[in-house]
């Protein structure tokens, strides 16, 4: 007698559902292991609280990039998500360039409580609320931008099922916005002398532990280029720009890294539209 392993009439479960349920649970266990560390570093944000405070009240944290990629967007007066806000200092900053309201996601409670207390002392219109991306707790249609980055897609275990929410929180013809480190940064090593790839990382890999601060500890999920790109455009979205750069989105104080001598692509952007 010949087993059939996962036709219609089986009762067995195939080794390809096993797997899938398998990565599933490691892929809702990895989610967890790295929102209890994150909660953990975003204590910078409270510890450090009157030093951000200072700067979300210049308004001025987008850098020139994202200003001059944005600014026909922003004339527009849109209504934003910003999805993964982390400390929340680009909010203001997008209130200040144009956008009538922002409202940041992120899933660490720590962070969120201390952007929305320095939204609400700064009187701008931006709330936060606490969720896990993709599964935002917003109406379909809620935003003309959806903005993300510096540090966002990394803690992305499907980004198909990202690219999708995005393309269900934005309104027709809204856009996506990204600055956000270059796939390739996990692979650089901070020597001051020449910039070396690190022997434990691949730009292929699926994943890496992150042994450097915020992250330290956490598991990092990566995504090449062409996996951004891919992602964005069969979720339906029309690429309008894709921009590569030297220059890191984020600097640790006291580091001088040789990888960020403008040799290596350290940060890029993407724009698109629904």
């Amino acid at each position: 007698m010949r087993l059939v392993v996962g036709s219609a009439a089986s009762p067995f479960t195939s080794l390809a559902e096993i797997l899938d349920e398998e990565d599933a649970m490691m892929d809702e266990s990895t989610t967890l292991a790295n929102r209890v560390a994150w909660e953990t570093a975003s204590q910078k944000h409270v510890r450090e609280y009157d030093d951000l405070f200072a700067q979300a009240a210049t308004g001025d944290s987008l850098i020139e990039v994202e200003r001059a990629l944005l600014r026909d967007v922003l004339a527009r007066t849109p209504e934003v998500i910003h999805l993964q806000s982390g400390n929340g200092l680009d909010d203001p900053a997008l209130v200040n360039a144009g956008a009538i309201s922002v409202v940041g996601v992120d899933y660490s409670e720590v962070a969120v409580n201390a952007a929305q207390r320095r939204a609400d002392e700064l009187g701008v219109a931006c709330r936060y609320i606490v969720a896990t991306v993709p599964q935002v707790p917003l109406p379909d249609s809620s935003a003309d931008l959806v903005y993300t980055g510096k540090g966002a897609l990394i803690w992305m275990s499907d980004l198909d099922a990202w690219a999708r929410e995005v393309v269900r929180l934005l309104r027709p013809t809204g856009h996506l916005f990204i600055y956000e480190a270059h796939p390739a940064v996990p692979l650089w090593t901070w020597d001051e002398d020449y910039p070396r790839i690190r022997t434990d990382r691949s730009y292929f890999a699926t994943s890496h532990v992150n042994d450097t601060f915020p992250g330290n500890g956490a598991v990092e999920w990566q995504w090449n280029l062409g996996q951004i790109i891919t992602a964005v455009v069969s979720a339906g979205m029309e690429i309008l720009h894709v921009g590569e750069y030297a220059e890191p989105f984020w600097r640790m104080g006291g580091v001088t890294a040789a990888a960020w001598d403008g040799r290596l692509p350290n940060s890029f952007s993407l724009l698109a539209r629904r």
